[in-house]
């Protein structure tokens, strides 16, 4: 273990072997760090904050901070929950949950760039990318391998899906469909070809996303009708999970096809 004498490390944290802390920073007494973490300078962790093994914590990143809600009350016990072999980079905030017990979670091997904001209650899956300067509203939920561009902003409680990227610059107030290419406001423009080949996702299953995606956005059928029908179709696990998504996306409904592009289109 190596913390720098500028640091300050409550005696009641639980600090991994061979863990780094650096300048100037602040560690509060509910916090436990993993083994192999690198905490660099002017880093605060505080309040209840569980971080995982061999997680790389950026300068000045602020993680279990009282999240941005005027109904939190101040002695309201919630906590950050943060698996392994995550890169958060220079000034990242990480908000905790804003009820009774509740948890603001990132998985396993994610990259967050400079100044990516996680708000409360947030669910963040495994092998996500969200690049520079992102910010993610309460109880948003980023399914494992989407890639949110720079820039990018997500309303409260909608949902990003498995394998989904989304251009930078873009907002969104709708849930983003899995394998998609999202941009702009609440569109989508087509599928992730490249980022399923890249998953090593199956040539049959990646024909199959293909013909779930044209059965909701062109068939002409409304989603209720669309779902039916593909109950009556056979389709594979990966399909099912799209058009699973399509069903549940009731609190803000999803986001719509852009229709002046190919649906092949890939960023």
């Amino acid at each position: 273990m190596k913390i720098h004498p500028t640091a300050i490390v409550d005696p009641g944290a639980q600090i991994g072997n061979e863990v780094e802390i650096g300048p100037y920073s602040i560690i509060g007494g509910q916090v436990v760090i993993g083994e192999k973490c690198v905490v660099q300078s002017h880093v605060v962790i505080e309040e209840a904050v569980r971080i995982g093994p061999d997680n790389f914590i950026g300068h000045g990143t602020i993680i279990g901070a009282p999240p941005q809600d005027l109904s939190f009350k101040s002695q309201t016990k919630s906590a950050v929950e943060i698996g392994s072999g995550n890169v958060f980079r220079e000034y990242c905030t990480i908000h905790r949950g804003v009820t009774e017990g509740s948890t603001t979670s990132i998985g396993d091997k994610n990259y967050l760039m400079v100044g990516t904001h996680v708000g409360h209650n947030c669910a963040v899956g495994k092998n996500v990318i969200i690049a520079n300067n992102c910010l993610l509203g309460g109880y948003v939920q980023v399914g494992d391998g989407a890639f949110l561009g720079g820039g990018c902003v997500f309303h409260q409680f909608i949902r990003v899906g498995r394998l989904a990227i989304t251009q930078g610059g873009s907002a969104f107030s709708k849930d983003v469909p899995p394998f998609t290419i999202a941009a702009l406001l609440n569109y989508v423009f087509g599928l992730n070809v490249i980022g399923l080949r890249r998953a090593a996702v199956e040539a049959k299953d990646r024909d199959e996303i293909k013909a779930a995606f044209k059965l909701i956005y062109n068939s002409g059928l409304n989603t209720r009708q669309a779902l039916e029908k593909a109950e009556t179709m056979k389709f594979g696990a990966a399909a099912r999970e799209f058009f699973d998504f399509i069903a549940t996306a009731q609190k803000r409904g999803y986001c719509a096809l852009r229709r002046d592009v190919n649906e092949e289109t890939s960023i």
